[in-house]
C-alpha cells in the first residue's frame, strides 16, 4: 500500500530545458588575490622559532618488506565515493578497476605467481630497491575529449530545442569544473601515502647511505609535484626538502630523459606509428559503445550522442571522480561498457609491445637501471639517455641503496582480436593505474652482504621473469643477478634506436609485433 501511495506522489517525467551555463567551464583559484602578504608573517613563526618541542627520540628505521606477514595491500580509496554502474546490482564490481591507466592504484593480487609475496622471501636480505613510478591522479590534459564536450553541449543548450530528461538529465544543470594536466587532492594524497609505506617497507635501507639521496622526476608540473609528495611522506614534511635531493630533468622536445623518453624519439609522436593504437581503439568503441547509443540517445533532444562523446563521458566518470570525489556519469554505463571501455584503455599499440617504437622508448632506463646494479658508468649514447646527467656521480650516483624515479604510464598492453574480451591478458588498470610502482628488490639469497638474486613487483604483484634469457623458472620471481644482467645486456642489444625512433617506415599490416620492435 505504501508503495502505491508512493508511487501515485511521484511528478510524471517530463523533459528538461538546459540552462544557459549548461556546459560551460568553471574555475575557482585558491590562494585569494593579494591574501600572500608577507608582512604579516613575523606574527606566525615556525616551529624553530617557537621551540618547546618537547623530547623528540626516533626510533629504529622498519623493513616491513622483509617481516610484514601478512603484507598489507593498498586497498582504499577515501575519500573518493566508489561509483555505480548502469546495471549496478553486483556489489563486487567495482567501475574504478576497469578505467584503466586512469585507475586509481591498488594491490594486484598475481602476474601468474599466485603464491608468491612482496614480502622478502625467507632466507634472503635485501640490499637495495629501485623504485620507478608514476604520477599520481591528475587533471585532463590540454584540449581533452571532456573540454570539447562541455563546449559542444554548451553551445547546444544555447538554442532551442536542446532538453534532457532521465539519467541525462544532470547535464541541464552540469558545468565542467576540471582543470588541465596537474594532479588533483588526490593524486597528491596518494604519492604522499607511497611514500610513508615506502618508508615503512624500506627505511632501514636508508641505514647504508653515506651521502644523501638522489630522487629523480621531469619538469612537468604534476611531475614534480608527484615527486615532492612522495619525499614528503617518506621522509617527513618538517625535513623532506633538507633530506635528499630532488633530481628534475627537462620534459621537452629535444631533451634527452629516460623519464619521457617519446620526446626525442620522432616515429612514437607521428600519426601512422604514434597514434595507430587510438585508431585501432576507435573501431572498438564503435562495437562496445553501441548499446549506450541507442539507449541513451533518446534522453537528449538536439544533441548528437555520437560514439566519441559517449567515450568521452566514461573518460569524464574516472576524471571528475579522481577529481570532485564523484561524478554522475559514471551511473550512465553498464558492467559490459565498462568492461568495453577498460579493454579500449588496454590496446597495446600504442606504447605496449605491439608499437615498433616501444623498446627503443624503455631502452634507456634499462640501460640506466644496468650502470646502477653493476654500479659501472654508461659510455655508450644510443638512445635517450641524458650524457650530461648520466656521466656525473653527483646526478646519477652508482652506490645508493634506494633509488627513486618519477615518470608517466607507458600503457596499451597487448590483446588478442578486435571483437573479442575473453582472452584478455593484460590489463592496464592492473599495469600502469595512476601512482604506478615497479620496484627491484635487489636481494642476497641466502642472506649475505653481496647480492645475488633480483626480482620485480609491479603494484605489489610479483612478476616472471622467465621472458629474460637466464632467468628460470622461480615461485618467488626470483632470477639470478648476474643472469639478469646479462640477459639485459643481450636485449639492449637486440634494439637499434636510431632506426625504431627516426627510420621511414609503416606500420605493418597486420601488426604482429610482440617485442616492441619492428620487425628484422
Amino acid at each position: 500500500m505504501l508503495a502505491i501511495v508512493l508511487l501515485l506522489a511521484l511528478p510524471f517525467c517530463t523533459a528538461e530545458s538546459a540552462s544557459s551555463y549548461a556546459g560551460s567551464t568553471v574555475v575557482d583559484s585558491y590562494p585569494p588575490p593579494g591574501a600572500t602578504n608577507t608582512a604579516i608573517d613575523a606574527y606566525f613563526p615556525d616551529a624553530s622559532q617557537v621551540g618547546y618541542a618537547g623530547p623528540t627520540p626516533t626510533g629504529a628505521e622498519p623493513a616491513a618488506i622483509v617481516t610484514a606477514i601478512p603484507f598489507s595491500k593498498i586497498e582504499n580509496v577515501f575519500p573518493l565515493s566508489r561509483p555505480n554502474s548502469a546495471d549496478g546490482a553486483n556489489v563486487t564490481f567495482d567501475v574504478m578497476r576497469h578505467w584503466g591507466n586512469l585507475s586509481p592504484l591498488y594491490s594486484v593480487e598475481s602476474f601468474g605467481l599466485p603464491g608468491a609475496s612482496p614480502v622478502i622471501p625467507e632466507g634472503c636480505g635485501i640490499n637495495a630497491v629501485h623504485l620507478l613510478m608514476r604520477h599520481g591522479a591528475r587533471y585532463p590534459t590540454s584540449g581533452s575529449g571532456g573540454s570539447r564536450l562541455a563546449s559542444d553541449i554548451h553551445a547546444a543548450a544555447s538554442k532551442e530545442g536542446f532538453s534532457v530528461t532521465g539519467d541525462l538529465e544532470f547535464l541541464a544543470t552540469w558545468t565542467y569544473k576540471l582543470g588541465a594536466e596537474t594532479l588533483t587532492p588526490f593524486g597528491r594524497n596518494s604519492l604522499f601515502s607511497n611514500g610513508v609505506a615506502f618508508r615503512y617497507r624500506y627505511g632501514e635501507l636508508l641505514n647504508a647511505f653515506t651521502d644523501l639521496p638522489v630522487f629523480r622526476t621531469t619538469s612537468e608540473d604534476r611531475m614534480v609535484d608527484s615527486a615532492l609528495n612522495f619525499a614528503a611522506g617518506f621522509f617527513g614534511v618538517r625535513t623532506y626538502e633538507t633530506d635528499y635531493h630532488q633530481e628534475i630533468i627537462i620534459e621537452e622536445n629535444n631533451f634527452n630523459n629516460t623519464l619521457a623518453p617519446y620526446d626525442v624519439c620522432t616515429n612514437s609522436n607521428n600519426a601512422d606509428i604514434g597514434r595507430f593504437g587510438g585508431t585501432q581503439a576507435g573501431k572498438w568503441a564503435n562495437i562496445y559503445l553501441e548499446d549506450a547509443q541507442m539507449r541513451l540517445q533518446p534522453m537528449i533532444q538536439g544533441f548528437n550522442l555520437t560514439i566519441s562523446r559517449l567515450f568521452y563521458m566514461q573518460q569524464l566518470c574516472a576524471y571528475e571522480t579522481v577529481a570532485l570525489g564523484y561524478s554522475k556519469f559514471c551511473d550512465l554505463f553498464t558492467e559490459k561498457e565498462w568492461e568495453g571501455y577498460e579493454y579500449f584503455n588496454d590496446f597495446w599499440y600504442s606504447y605496449g609491445p605491439g608499437n615498433p617504437t616501444a623498446a627503443a622508448l624503455g631502452l634507456g632506463y634499462v640501460q640506466e637501471l644496468v650502470s646502477r646494479l653493476t654500479h659501472t658508468p654508461i659510455s655508450v649514447w644510443n638512445s635517450s639517455t641524458n650524457s650530461t646527467l648520466d656521466s656525473s656521480n653527483i646526478t646519477f650516483p652508482l652506490n645508493q641503496p634506494i633509488y627513486v624515479d618519477a615518470s608517466h604510464d607507458s600503457r596499451k598492453p597487448p590483446l588478442t582480436s578486435i571483437s573479442d574480451q575473453s582472452h584478455q591478458s593484460y590489463i592496464v588498470s592492473q599495469i600502469a593505474p595512476f601512482a604506478c610502482q615497479l620496484v627491484a628488490q635487489v636481494l642476497s639469497c641466502p642472506a649475505s652482504e653481496e647480492p645475488t638474486h633480483i626480482r620485480f613487483l609491479l603494484n605489489d604483484g610479483v612478476m616472471p621473469l622467465t621472458g629474460i634469457h637466464g632467468c628460470t623458472e622461480d615461485s618467488n620471481g626470483l632470477c639470478a643477478l648476474p643472469s639478469f644482467i646479462s640477459g639485459m645486456h643481450e636485449r639492449i642489444g637486440e634494439i637499434n634506436y636510431a632506426h625504431d625512433c627516426f627510420a621511414n617506415y609503416t606500420m605493418p599490416d597486420p601488426d604482429n609485433i610482440i617485442d616492441g620492435r619492428y620487425p628484422s
